[in-house]
């Protein structure tokens, strides 16, 4: 059941919080921001990705090269690069 409704275009969510969030498409409220380059976002976890930027984190490696990448998918898109060549 999703018993939480957005009154601007009616999508339906399972939890209060995730309603919150998504309001935010509708108002453009971005409550969290860099605090190196200002740049706002609208969720905590954008911002988390955001500080590898300037951080040059890169948590996810590729297992045939070793590679870094800072996101997941760009992880998966480089992967696929090695099995089309093999």
């Amino acid at each position: 059941d999703r018993p939480f409704v957005c009154h601007v275009c009616s999508k339906r969510f399972t939890q209060k919080a995730h309603l919150i969030i998504h309001k935010r498409i509708h108002t453009g409220e971005k409550p969290y921001s860099c605090h190196i380059c200002h740049k706002r976002f609208a969720q905590s976890s954008h911002l988390t990705v955001h500080k590898r930027v300037h951080t040059g984190e890169k948590p996810f490696f590729c297992n045939f090269c070793g590679m870094g990448f800072c996101r997941r998918p760009r992880l998966e898109a480089h992967i696929l690069q090695h099995v089309v060549k093999e």
